[in-house]
């Protein structure tokens, strides 16, 4: 499974804004910078209306957006949705969808989605279901989403039966990942925005862990050049395999290392887990996985520990769970007739694919990464 290389994973980011094309079949933009206001508005240009679909704690945010936007001729509608997790519901899409009928959303306009993974999770979706599709233009506000929700077309909402269970591959017209607004955002979101990063330099881009391992301190302040240049490489990874795989055929499932215990773990705590905490735990699970099954050397499980706990993202989870975890793991999207699959590394940006890991060798894993209590990973903190 090795993935195609892209000029922009070796190009640091300069101060003028950076754009990487994920090249798939109606290719977008996704721009990267600081104070991204002319950007936003050459990626709305051709629409005139647009219902803009933001958290709660974003109303002020949002409403300031409105007015720029409206100042300069667009129709904006607010569409207001719960905060995080609760955002990905079955209720809130059909609010969605409401919405949209009311002010008369056609498919000559656009979704705008500001906020986490969630809202562009949420906000995707309904684009993607209103007159079977509709333009989506993606504000990720996070770390986490500027690397990996908004970009590369997955959509989606939780049920019972587990995370991003329903949803459509529906690719935005464009990402704008102002870098600005991460300037305020708490230093705990910022840190689980970095289990996604960390796992791009396990399966593609070294240089990643690298830059990490170098400054972690840099590595985790939103006003520094290296996170600007670890945001530019983390979208080439996702967007050099995107293009390569958009409907996750193949390719494209190197993108879930760590997520088959990561998303365990998030339905286990009822998804109060933030995804890059659940990620980095993941990433470590199957790195003890892979060298008890011969496929990756002691050094690179050592290196995961390190590289993670550098930033303050946690390692271990509590010992008592893996019954649970384990249950959930199995009706995970991921698995086949009841068969565990994982994405694995046969070496540093090596990655691979496991099936079918026997019991014995899945609990020494898992033992491998148990703590008495998870008290001392919930923040993520350094």
């Amino acid at each position: 499974m090795s993935i195609p290389t892209s000029p922009a994973t070796a190009a640091p980011l300069s101060a003028p804004p950076v754009r990487i094309t994920v090249a798939t079949a109606a290719p977008y933009d996704v721009v990267i910078g600081r104070n991204l206001g002319e950007a936003l508005d050459g990626a709305l240009t051709p629409y005139r209306t647009a219902a803009l679909v933001h958290p709660v704690a974003l109303v002020e945010m949002a409403k300031t957006l409105r007015d720029r936007l409206q100042g300069n001729g667009m129709a904006v509608h607010l569409v207001q949705v719960p905060d995080a997790e609760e955002a990905k519901s079955l209720g809130v899409l059909a609010f969605c969808w409401d919405v949209f009928g009311q002010v008369g959303l056609t498919r000559r306009d656009v979704v705008i989605g500001l906020g986490g993974g969630t809202v562009t999770d949420v906000a995707g979706f309904a684009a993607a279901t209103w007159m079977r599709g509709v333009d989506v233009v993606q504000v990720p506000t996070t770390l986490l989403a500027m690397v990996d929700a908004a970009v590369g077309g997955k959509t989606g909402i939780n049920t019972g039966a587990g995370k991003n269970m329903v949803g459509a591959f529906h690719e935005p017209a464009a990402v704008i990942a102002d870098l600005a607004l991460l300037d305020t955002l708490p230093h705990a979101e910022l840190v689980s925005g970095l289990g996604e990063v960390v796992k791009s330099g396990f399966i593609s881009d070294p240089v990643i862990l690298e830059l990490i391992e170098k400054d972690p301190h840099a590595a985790t302040d939103p006003r520094s050049p290296v996170l600007a240049e670890l945001v530019a490489r983390t979208v080439a990874v996702k967007a050099a395999v995107v293009a390569a795989d958009l409907q996750e055929s193949d390719l494209r499932e190197i993108l879930n290392y760590g997520h088959t215990l990561a998303h365990a773990i998030e339905k286990r705590e009822q998804f109060r887990r933030r995804h890059g905490e659940a990620v980095a735990i993941g990433m470590v699970f199957v790195a003890e996985l892979a060298h008890r099954l011969g496929r990756l050397d002691a050094a690179t499980v050592h290196r995961h520990r390190a590289v993670l706990e550098a930033v303050g993202l946690p390692t271990g989870y509590e010992s008592g769970a893996f019954p649970e975890l384990l249950e959930y793991m199995g009706s995970d999207k991921k698995a086949r007739n009841g068969t565990l699959r994982f994405v694995v590394l046969d070496g540093l940006g090596r990655p691979g694919r496991l099936d079918g890991p026997g019991a014995d060798d899945l609990a020494m894993a898992y033992a491998a990464i148990s703590t008495d209590s998870t008290d001392s990973t919930e923040e993520g903190t350094p």
